[in-house]
């Protein structure tokens, strides 16, 4: 682990013990760092699923031209204990029961007007993570790229990620907006 790194993860840890409980947002630009802490909004509110009594907390934090993202989720039903979930960045707005609203992965290569755009961990922001028997998960990536502001979203979905991005139906999501 380098140096960086290191100071970077003890930046992270400080500012994810100072997060209040209430939903909240820093400007990436002007800080270097954006959080979201609160509960997951249920993108499938007619059925029950293992995220409808867990909370998040998302942190971006950018230095350069990368950003590390780093993901915990917490109060998962424990029955889904070792299952892995994919969760992504995407463009859109986190909109409790409209998993649409949140839109499609948010893809520098497509910010860029690249065509077409490539669809990997290194042009998106993925989170995949494993429920413990506790129902927590954590992922944690770092990406070549500076996410630009918005009314963003976290998406969980029902499956772990493939080579094509895919990750099957939209579970809850976290809004993160800077």
């Amino acid at each position: 682990m380098t140096a960086v790194l290191r100071s970077t993860l003890a930046v992270l840890a400080v500012t994810a013990l100072a997060i209040p409980t209430a939903a909240q947002a820093a400007p990436l630009v002007e800080t270097g760092v954006v959080t979201a802490h609160d509960d997951l909004r249920d993108l499938a509110p007619t059925t029950s699923g293992p995220f409808d009594k867990a909370r998040a907390l998302a942190v971006l934090v950018s230095h350069g031209d990368s950003t590390l993202a780093i993901l915990q989720v917490r109060g998962i039903d424990t029955s889904k204990a070792g299952r892995s979930f994919g969760a992504h960045l995407h463009a859109g707005p986190c909109v409790a029961g409209d998993g649409a609203a949140a839109g499609p992965h948010y893809n520098t290569d497509t910010i860029a007007g690249t065509v077409p755009p490539r669809v990997n961990p290194s042009t998106e922001i993925w989170f995949d993570f494993t429920v413990s028997p506790s129902g927590a998960g954590n992922a944690m990536t770092v990406v070549p790229f500076t996410p630009l502001p918005g009314n963003r979203s976290v998406v969980i979905h029902e499956k772990p990620t493939d080579h094509h991005g895919a990750a099957g139906q939209r579970l809850a999501c976290l809004p993160l907006a800077w």
